[in-house]
């Protein structure tokens, strides 16, 4: 994603334009990967060597918190961080760790269609994501 839509997202959310902000966000488009914050970290160092890695963590937890991104957990309790912020899903092999998002809009039919007929009682459901587990075929 290129830096000047980057910086109109941060501006869109309020927040203030910062090198490292936009570089945070910019290695997450770009590593395209789901990413865990130490690789956003050492994606970012290569071009802002002084960054901390807690500046990557503040910097991530703001960019979650308003919206920009995503938390994935895998399957071994790492944290990773998505850029895609439509409603989709993830494929997560349990061999490699590799996440891959998955959109199927029959998925998400049937399963707003089974939450609104069998309502959970003073429960109001914000969004559903399944992450299915497996191993990719015919991946190096």
């Amino acid at each position: 994603m290129k830096t000047i839509k980057l910086r109109d997202k941060l501006i869109e959310k309020g927040l203030k334009v910062t090198p490292q902000r936009i570089a945070i966000l910019e290695a997450v488009h770009k590593l395209n990967s789901h990413p865990t914050a130490e690789k956003i970290f050492d994606f970012v160092r290569k071009d802002h060597p002084n960054i901390s890695m807690a500046t990557v963590y503040k910097v991530l937890d703001a960019l979650v918190a308003n919206g920009l991104l995503s938390k994935v957990k895998s399957e071994k309790d790492s944290m990773r961080y998505d850029a895609v912020t439509d409603k989709h899903h993830h494929l997560y092999s349990s061999d490699s760790e590799d996440i891959a998002d998955y959109y199927n809009d029959e998925i998400n039919k049937i399963l707003s269609d089974y939450f609104k007929e069998h309502n959970i009682t003073d429960f109001e459901i914000e969004d559903v994501r399944l992450q299915i587990i497996g191993k990719f075929k015919n991946r190096n």
